[in-house]
């Protein structure tokens, strides 16, 4: 199995492994903080009428954590096809439209030949050496230097350029990018981060909707007490704790290497290291891309984190980061530069 082939079939194992985790933990998180809020609302020795019978047919009395147990195990029989729906609702649509909605949410406008017959040469030479069917090109537009590729295979695989990658680097540097990300979709990663922050963006969307339906609850009725109002927070807080801390950790214990495969992928493709590392250090010097400054879960597909320094979520990002430092990824590039030289 050559090196390509080992990493397409690395990356396949780890989308169903993502497919599996993401609602697995997210069934297990339900169930810690259900059980957690019937245990502490429970008054002592309070049981329900077809509570007691059942207890009383078992001859026992229940403590008040075996109660809470056993009412979790109760709500979570009846939610589970519920939250079965939510979760093939998600694979689908990650599956097939989560590409479209990941363009759409960076801004990014479809361009073709006659637009950029430049671009779309090299883009061409590219996959012809690859043996990739040519891709959908789109062109941001920032004057930051930035790139990202998506898709959930090679014949449905999408490539993003910031307007100003394009007029910023020289021919050499625009081809090692557009290299990197078409070793994305050649490797398969594109795959998988697809499925990934699909499975983000989705739970962080209930968060924000929870927390702005308890927000305009909370003017709807300044006076009255709102039962309504804590469940929606509590339940913002439920999915905010998922999207953006479980699920970025699952994303990192299972893909760290891939922007060193890509980039090796990259310079073999097109022989020269050198170039793409020229590349790297330009656009680590102006990488933020405003379209995503809200959506931080977006920043692990870019070849460089797009987001603002000092923003929270770019934090975040940098705590769970899946891209290695740009410098060290350099300094790789230049190794391997010297070797196809020797």
């Amino acid at each position: 199995m050559s090196f390509i082939e080992e990493i397409m079939a690395q990356n396949k194992r780890r989308t169903w492994l993502l497919v599996l985790l993401f609602p697995l933990v997210f069934a297990a998180l339900g169930y810690v903080c259900l059980f957690g809020a019937l245990r502490s609302s429970a008054e002592p020795g309070v049981l329900l009428e077809a509570e007691a019978i059942h207890y009383e047919s078992l001859e026992i009395i229940p403590s008040d954590t075996r109660l809470a147990f056993d009412r979790t195990n109760a709500v979570a029989l009846h939610f589970l096809p519920f939250f079965w729906l939510l979760a093939m609702i998600w694979v689908l649509l990650s599956w097939f439209v989560g590409d479209h909605i990941l363009l759409k949410g960076s801004g990014a406008v479809e361009i073709y030949r006659e637009d950029q017959p430049e671009i779309f040469a090299l883009v061409e030479n590219l996959c012809a050496v690859s043996g990739l069917p040519v891709p959908r090109v789109f062109i941001i537009d920032d004057d930051s230097l930035n790139a990202f590729a998506t898709g959930r295979d090679p014949e449905h695989a999408s490539i993003a350029l910031t307007k100003g990658i394009v007029l910023k680097l020289d021919r050499q540097e625009l081809a090692g990018v557009i290299a990197h990300e078409l070793s994305h979709v050649l490797n398969r990663d594109t795959r998988l981060m697809l499925i990934t922050i699909a499975g983000i963006s989705f739970f962080t969307l209930l968060s924000e909707i929870c927390f702005r339906s308890a927000r305009c609850s909370s003017r709807n009725r300044k006076n009255s007490k709102n039962n309504g109002q804590s469940l929606l927070l509590l339940l913002g807080c439920f999915f905010a704790i998922y999207g953006y801390v479980l699920a970025p950790l699952i994303r990192l214990a299972i893909s760290r290497t891939r922007e060193y495969y890509a980039d090796a992928t990259a310079a073999y493709m097109t022989r020269n290291p050198r170039a793409l590392a020229e590349a790297l250090y330009k656009i680590s010097h102006d990488s933020r891309v405003e379209a995503l400054d809200k959506r931080a879960s977006m920043s692990a597909m870019c070849i460089a984190n797009p987001l603002e320094k000092n923003n929270f979520f770019a934090y975040l990002s940098g705590v769970f980061a899946t891209h290695p430092p740009i410098e060290k990824r350099i300094n790789a590039l230049l190794d391997m530069d010297k070797q196809m030289t020797c």
